[in-house]
Formats: structure tokens, sequence, C-alpha cells
């Protein structure tokens, strides 16, 4: 049994213990908020009784093995590191850290440990996702790949009342790319390795992070068109063209759907049942990683990948985050 610590006490994580409750690998042993009252009154939904207002404590305490991060953007990265440090597992929300730079540290710092290191990106461990991938030799040649994620923000309407919620705040790392971007990026590269090259733009806010964007993955043969954004909402399936098929995804985040269009014929329905909290999968491929002591794995390169593309996107489009001025230590 794995003893889990959270840190951050919103909807996600109560998601995310759910799901890993529900695998049977977990036991809930510790919580972390900077005000102990929230993380006790978080605490008590689950009958945890080891609280902490400290990271220090929490991560030099043996009442966990693993933690499970899912504060701001800005935070992964020192955090994780804090707990990598005193030899703790760490699976951290997306994205795993601020920059291309933190990754690295991170990875470095996970491997002299020999403890897991692992982003929550969902999408890449799901059954439908899986399904997708496998079912690529369908399409014939690749010729065209679209992935659309737009999902108008709740806490835009704040925004534009002048607030400065942390979801557009340059300051916790945040933006569209970091935020939404992420998905559909991730599953490209889950699904075709590194592009050749790419190409970026987007649209940024007042306050320095971009509202919206694209993505143009280069591959040989074929390209990868990535659409994001967090002030309109989308409603069209991402698409994958081959010469002798297509795919229709409903939702690239959770792969709800995946269909399979031939000409002439009648679409065939390839989706495959699975939890209704996709973020089980990703609970369960962590604690297989721990349990093999799998240090090393696939989902870190992925991470690499990504955020390099996001690093040099960001770089192209002109958003720069605080974090991208100082080191982990």
């Amino acid at each position: 049994m794995i003893r889990l610590g959270v840190i951050g006490t919103n909807w996600i994580t109560d998601s995310f213990i759910e799901a890993a409750m529900k695998t049977g690998k977990y036991q809930l042993t510790a919580v972390y908020s900077r005000q102990l009252e929230k993380a006790q009154q978080f605490a008590s939904k689950y009958g945890v009784n080891k609280c902490f207002d400290s990271l220090d404590e929490m991560a030099s305490s043996n009442e966990l093995d693993a933690v499970y991060i899912a504060s701001p953007n800005s935070l992964h990265g020192p955090q994780a590191k804090q707990f990598i440090d005193h030899g703790k597992h760490v699976i951290g929300e997306k994205p795993l850290a601020s920059n291309y730079a933190e990754v690295e540290a991170l990875i470095t710092a996970a491997t002299d440990q020999n403890v897991v290191l692992f982003e929550a990106m969902k999408t890449t461990y799901i059954p439908n996702f899986l399904r997708l991938r496998e079912s690529l030799p369908k399409l014939g040649k690749l010729r065209k790949v679209y992935f659309s994620y737009c999902q108008l923000s709740s806490r835009y309407g704040k925004y534009l009342n002048g607030e400065n919620p942390n979801t557009f705040n340059p300051a916790f790392s945040n933006g569209s790319l970091m935020d939404i971007g992420i998905y559909p990026l991730s599953a490209a590269i889950g699904l075709f390795g590194e592009p050749n090259s790419f190409t970026a733009q987007g649209v940024l806010l007042d306050s320095g992070v971009d509202a919206h964007g694209t993505i143009v993955l280069h591959y040989t043969g074929f390209d990868v068109v990535i659409s994001h954004s967090k002030v309109s909402d989308g409603l069209i399936p991402s698409e994958l063209q081959g010469e002798q098929a297509t795919m229709l995804v409903d939702g690239i985040s959770e792969c709800k759907s995946v269909m399979l269009h031939r000409p002439g014929e009648a679409a065939v329905d390839l989706s495959v049942s699975q939890e209704e909290n996709v973020m089980y999968y990703e609970a369960v491929e962590f604690s297989r990683l721990i349990e093999q002591q799998h240090v090393s794995h696939s989902g870190l390169d992925r991470a690499r990948i990504v955020s390099a593309i996001i690093t040099q996107a960001r770089d192209i489009i002109g958003v720069r985050f605080p974090a991208d001025e100082q080191a982990l230590v």
C-alpha cells in the first residue's frame, strides 16, 4: 500500500483521491494546506489525522511514501524538488513544472534519489487514447491531424472585471497553452513523438499570458494543428485524416469516443468502456511504476518534449514567467 500525501485542497485533489482510492493501491495519510485549519477540514472528509501547514515538515515526514501536487503551476517544480530531495515519489499535476529547465532538474533529481517522478497527464493513460493509438494503421498514410481544446474559463469574467485570478496571472505560470493547450500537445507527442519542427502563435492578454493560440507540429508527411483557448468554448471534435480513413475523437483531453469513418461505409465506433473518473488510469500507472521501481519511464520522455515545445512557444509569442528567471535549488 502506497502511503499518499496531497498538496492542495481543491476539487481536482478530491477527484484524484477518489481515483486513487478506487485502485486499491493507496492509503491517504497526509494533507497540506498553507492554512492548517483548511487542511484539517479537507482531511476530515477522509478520516486523515496528519495535517501540515509546513512543506518542510511534510516532506521530511515518515507518514508518506508519495505526494500528489495540485498547487498553482508555478509551485509544481519547487514543491516536487523538495519532496524528491526527501526521497518521496511525486505525481505532479500538469504541467509538471514552469519550463523545460525545471523539468530537466526534476528528472535529474528523481534519478539521483531513485524515486518515481510522474506528470499527471491523464489523457495519455486512458483506454480510448490507447485505442486511438493502436488504431492509427487503420487510417492508412496519415496526412492531417487537427486537435482542438477550447474551454471558456470560469474565471475569465473576474479577469474582465479587473480582478487578477491565478489562471490569468503570469506569476503563477498560467495561460492557455500551459493550462489547456498542454492536453492536445501531450496527446500529439504521445501518439507521434517529437516533431521535426513546429510553429506557434498566440494572442496575449494585458496581464501577459496567452488567451488563446495555435501550435503546428511538423512531421514527415503530415502536420498536427493544435488549437487552444481559455476565452472561448469549442464544440468540434478532434480529427485525424489518413488516405484510407478518418478518425473523430470527442474531447481530446478525455477521449470520450473514437469513431472511424471510411468513404462509403457506415461509421465504426472504436471506443472502449472507461472509468467515469479517468484520473483512475494515471493513478494505476503511478502505482505500477513505484511497485516495479521504474524511475525511468516513457512519461518522462513525453513530459520533457512537451515542456521543451511549450517553453520555446512561449518565447515565440512573448509569454514570460517569473519562474523563468530562477533555477530550482
